[in-house]
């Protein structure tokens, strides 16, 4: 009798441990699914963070207060801030590119008597790269032909002047100081640039309207200058933005040597040859070239550039920021 219920009691730990065990496994399968989706947020909520754009307290552009108290100046500025700020990948090349642009048009602008912040605008124009609109509009400073005619930029058979940056920034300068004598003001010199200048005058007129703040115009206009603004707070600030970077991750500037040409050059990878420098340098160092001639009729002096001994060396470049870094977080922790 005792053997039996030994037995017996065996048995049914036996199937109460199987039961358990059936049990967890089902409890588990039934489970499983939602702690793995409820980690899974938890992670985003950790790692997956954005942020509003934060706007100064006070906003200047050319000297003047952009009168950010008043609300739809105010929501203007966030849009634009907020585009830029998640255009993730378009942001992080413009603020490489200023480290080997910006210090040649600052020079020009300073040299031009124009405000430091009209960089900016070439950034909203292009993005500080030789792109072309749908209008045709071309360069950093993004002129279409006429115009660039009128403010002295030349185009040759194979060579475009809307292409030299130092040139094209010139004629920049004196398009929007003609802009600033008219208007008086510089936000709607800006819009001028964008929209033309007597779009914005009949668009004043016809509203009794006196600024750029309160001016209603197109949508492109309208978000223009804000879109400089925007661009300015970004640029100067970058970590107030989420964009962390040492100055060896960026662009740098690029030691040439300059050449004066006066005559036509019927091949230019001939050329590249004679001066040898592969013809990818000379067309990438030289960006008003447009072809693989040019027919310089009247003798111009053109300006090329070719690359200087090792200025191609990323490690001759950066040899003097080895050891560069970044501050991060509250702590200061650098990287």
């Amino acid at each position: 009798m005792t053997k039996n219920w030994t037995k017996e009691l065996s048995i049914i730990a036996i199937i109460l441990s199987i039961s358990a065990i059936i049990m967890g496994i089902f409890i588990m399968a039934k489970t499983a699914p939602k702690n793995d989706e409820a980690q899974y947020r938890d992670l985003v909520k950790q790692y997956y963070q954005n942020f509003a754009a934060p706007i100064p307290e006070k906003v200047t552009f050319c000297g003047q207060e952009v009168p950010i108290d008043n609300v739809f100046v105010r929501e203007a500025l966030d849009r634009e801030l907020i585009s830029i700020m998640y255009n993730h990948s378009t942001t992080f090349l413009i603020l490489k590119r200023a480290e080997r642009y910006f210090p040649e048009i600052e020079k020009v602008l300073k040299s031009q008597n124009i405000p430091d912040d009209i960089k900016y605008l070439a950034v909203a124009e292009s993005g500080l790269a030789n792109v072309i609109s749908p209008a045709r509009a071309e360069g950093f400073w993004q002129f279409v032909l006429p115009t660039a005619k009128e403010y002295g930029l030349d185009t040759l058979v194979g060579w475009d002047e809307r292409y030299d940056l130092e040139k094209s920034t010139i004629a920049a300068c004196q398009y929007l100081k003609n802009k600033k004598e008219i208007f008086n003001d510089w936000p709607l010199a800006c819009a001028a640039y964008n929209s033309g200048e007597t779009g914005v005058k009949n668009r004043m007129k016809d509203q009794g309207c006196d600024n750029y703040w309160d001016l209603y115009t197109n949508t492109e206009t309208s978000r223009y200058v804000y879109r400089i603004i925007a661009y300015k707070l970004i640029m100067e600030n970058p970590q107030q933005y989420g964009y962390y970077f040492r100055k060896k991750d960026t662009y740098l500037a690029i030691p040439t040597q300059e050449l004066i040409i006066d005559s036509s050059i019927n091949d230019l990878y001939a050329f590249a040859k004679h001066v040898n420098v592969p013809y990818k340098y000379l067309r990438n160092l030289n960006p008003a070239i447009r072809g693989s001639k040019i027919v310089n009729k009247n003798n111009k002096k053109l300006k090329l550039f070719i690359p200087s001994s090792n200025s191609l060396s990323w490690e001759n470049l950066t040899k003097d920021l080895k050891h560069e870094s970044i501050q991060i977080g509250c702590e200061g922790e650098e990287i």
